[in-house]
């Protein structure tokens, strides 16, 4: 069976998810095709979570155009669609006085980007803004507009956007080949075939990929893998603002910073692995931001680590975004080699890329779109009054699933029926937090997996933790029982 469509998205991180809210608002059939089981199931769901400000990225590139403008686009995105998002600022730190050039660099490259809000802070004023940062500290430029969010909640938020406004995502859905025809493009999937008038490559890790098929001039990708600490939440964490210490060829370097929902995170490493489903942590890996990330803060501790985790950015040798038409390939659009500042980039790439792909395809604009609903706060974050007024609504606010995150079955039953909901224990956890804290779901796992099966049908033992072959259960009791009968 051939399914035909006007556009198709290869891809559900932020960016592909951002796209798919920008085309929503023509009137056209789009639909999202993803590999894995649930949206932001690659880099988007293991990343830092920072909103870059835009004075890293070389002036003139597109990672800088991207990165000032996307940056610049969250703050009503996020009041619009209810994303965790903080403007906490950032410091990125000179411990040396040739880090100090390097702070004097930035802070030019930065104003050359567009960049408002850059100062550069002595030792007193460091200190007196950040008390547990290491003493010696030379000097740090203070970037005012920098800002942290929960980045899987964003791809979220943009893709219950554009569902809501007719797109629709095929999940488990790997490309195998893609190929030009009259009038657009042939897409085979391990289990179904598609055509569309315009396809857009969104596909991360895969994106050279995808690319190579289509176009002569040929890319190439490193997999960068990055790993990470998790920290507990705390009332008061040691660090209000996000620490860089200076760049390198590598990346942003190991950095220590809250995150909006309490936690702290370090890291991340910067290794080059052949792999890039490799997410795997390492006792080199973390010993490394350890050692690095103590350079920032001495008193380091990490007793209340609930876990470390990792994950791989698409890096192109070219060393810049790819984002727009392929020359030679009419219909083809890419947004390729997004790794940071991507997910600061993603709503400005995704607005652009439509705009591109309704020019061609010459698209009308919707006379109206669905609006983003009000969705209630998290539980944890209500007041006793406000929880009052919950549970009165609905009993469920009233049942504790996930004690260490203080999540309710009301708000995990809200998750599996999101326009584009969880189906999977981890998809609950990254909508809910459920499964997020100390005990990293020991205890609310199997109601979770229980509301789930209730909720869509799937029969509990097909729940999976991740999708693929993550299945919880082998068996019932009974059936174990009834097998061991058989065999005495």
């Amino acid at each position: 069976m051939n399914l035909s469509f006007d556009i198709l998205i290869i891809g559900a991180g932020v960016t592909g998810c951002a796209v798919a809210r920008e085309l929503s608002r023509y009137n056209a059939s789009v639909t999202v095709l993803e590999q894995g089981s649930d949206v932001a199931e690659g880099a988007t769901k293991a990343n830092s979570g920072i909103i870059h400000a835009g004075y890293d990225a070389v002036p003139g590139s597109k990672k800088a155009f991207y990165n000032v403008r996307g940056a610049s686009m969250y703050p009503s995105l996020c009041s619009m669609l209810h994303i965790p998002y903080r403007q906490n600022g950032s410091l990125v730190i000179a411990l040396n006085e040739s880090d100090k050039k390097t702070i004097d660099n930035l802070k030019s490259r930065g104003e050359q980007n567009g960049v408002v809000g850059l100062s550069i802070l002595g030792n007193k004023e460091v200190l007196a803004l950040e008390p547990s940062l290491n003493p010696d500290v030379v000097c740090a430029l203070s970037v005012l507009s920098g800002a942290i969010i929960s980045p899987y909640e964003a791809a979220f938020a943009f893709a219950d956007d554009a569902a809501l406004n007719g797109v629709s995502f095929r999940f488990n859905e790997q490309v195998c080949s893609v190929r030009q025809i009259p009038g657009g493009f042939s897409v085979q999937t391990l289990t179904s075939s598609y055509t569309c008038r315009a396809l857009v490559n969104c596909a991360g890790g895969s994106g050279a990929v995808i690319h190579n098929l289509l176009s002569p001039q040929t890319l190439h990708m490193v997999h960068r893998r990055g790993q990470y600490y998790l920290l507990d939440r705390a009332p008061v964490q040691p660090f209000s603002r996000t620490i860089f210490q200076c760049p390198s060829v590598m990346g942003k370097g190991v950095l220590v910073s809250p995150t909006v929902h309490g936690n702290l995170l370090l890291g991340p490493t910067a290794e080059d692995i052949d792999d890039p489903s490799d997410t795997a942590t390492t006792s080199s890996g973390l010993a490394e931001i350890i050692r690095k990330a103590a350079l920032t803060w001495p008193a380091l501790s990490v007793r209340t680590n609930i876990t470390n985790f990792s994950g791989v950015r698409a890096h192109l040798t070219s060393d810049d975004f790819i984002v727009g038409p392929c020359d030679g390939c009419p219909g083809y659009f890419e947004a390729i080699g997004i790794e940071s500042p991507g997910l600061s980039s993603a709503p400005a790439i995704g607005q652009d890329l439509a705009l591109m792909i309704s020019d061609y395809l010459r698209l009308d604009a919707k006379e109206s779109t669905v609006p983003y609903p009000d969705t209630p706060r998290p539980f944890h974050d209500m007041s006793d009054v406000e929880r009052s007024l919950a549970v009165a609504s609905d009993p469920a606010y009233g049942n504790i699933v996930c004690r260490c995150e203080t999540v309710t079955e009301a708000e995990i039953r809200a998750a599996v029926r999101r326009p584009v909901g969880a189906r999977s224990v981890d998809g609950v956890k990254r909508r809910t937090r459920a499964g997020m804290g100390r005990c990293q779901g020991g205890f609310c796992m199997p109601r979770v997996a229980a509301i789930i099966a209730e909720e869509t049908g799937i029969p509990l033992q097909q729940v999976t933790k991740n999708g693929g072959g993550s299945y919880l259960l082998s068996g019932s009791i009974g059936s174990f029982l009834k097998e061991g009968a058989e065999h005495d």
